[in-house]
């Protein structure tokens, strides 16, 4: 128990500096995030995470908010957002970005998921983009949300390795291309951050992406369980491939069409 708690606090304060580190260059360091095409695929789904809610007040959580990658969207979609994250540095930088919401129809708060106070059936929507994966322990924190979505309410969960992300293919020539696609991404960005003089500082993910490793994968059974604990309506999980390059890889096409997605977003309906 005393081990488990110490790991936690480890992952906890590992994210800690890994988001301090990078909040500078977020935006730039992550294609699998800010893409042309990964844009296009959020805001498309909280288009439809949107359809779901219906004429509600409109109030959002975005958990892990960081710089305000979906922040942004939903205020230009009429909500009133409360975006938390752990990082001070990624909050300050959000803050800017949307300073004239500030007051109004946003509010930013720097805290870990395990500390929120909100009253519960607070929030006709939460949201987790990316988020999970850096979690001490997401089965918890996604019981903590779950209290504090509203009857009616939808919690949307994003950009985390699907069940096959890990598993070996069918075939010899499918786990090559597999593993060539996988491999080749940071390679593309590489030569890309070189051409561009973008510097990108050295950081140790091992422990801030602690659920995103194949010795202990983010199990989507899990997640499932807690929504049906939850009594919540309707929950469904997505599977999608993930375009993780500035520039095109040539690889992906043929991994699209012999191997399995390895992203997952879900969408459940209290």
């Amino acid at each position: 128990m005393q081990n488990d708690l110490m790991l936690k606090q480890k992952i906890l304060e590992a994210n800690i500096i890994v988001h301090r580190q990078e909040a500078e260059y977020y935006e730039r360091l992550h294609p699998e995030v800010y893409s042309r095409k990964e844009q296009k695929r959020i805001l498309s789904r909280l288009r439809e995470v949107d359809r779901f809610i219906g004429k509600s007040k409109k109030n959002a959580l975005d958990v892990g908010a960081g710089t305000g990658n979906l922040t942004g969207k939903l205020l230009q979609m009429g909500y009133h957002v409360t975006a938390i994250d752990i990082s001070a540095e990624m909050g300050n930088i959000l803050k800017k970005k949307y300073s004239t919401f500030l007051g109004k129809r946003l509010t930013v708060i720097t805290s870990p998921v395990e500390d929120l106070t909100f009253e519960r059936g607070t929030f006709d929507l939460i949201t987790s983009y990316s988020v999970l994966h850096h979690l001490p322990d997401y089965t918890v924190a996604l019981q903590i949300l779950a209290g504090l979505l509203k009857k009616g309410g939808v919690i949307y969960i994003d950009h985390e390795a699907s069940p096959f992300y890990w598993t070996s293919e069918r075939s010899m020539l499918t786990e090559m291309v597999k593993g060539f696609y996988l491999h080749s991404n940071p390679i593309i960005n590489s030569l890309y951050f070189q051409v561009t003089g973008l510097r990108v500082p050295m950081i140790d993910y091992t422990l801030s992406d602690y659920w995103f490793k194949k010795d202990h994968a983010l199990n989507h059974k899990d997640i499932e369980a807690v929504f049906k604990q939850g009594h919540f309506t309707y929950y469904k999980r997505t599977d999608y491939y993930q375009n993780a390059t500035w520039t095109p890889n040539p690889l992906f096409y043929p991994y699209r069409l012999v191997c399995k997605p390895e992203m997952s977003y879900w969408i459940a309906k209290k």
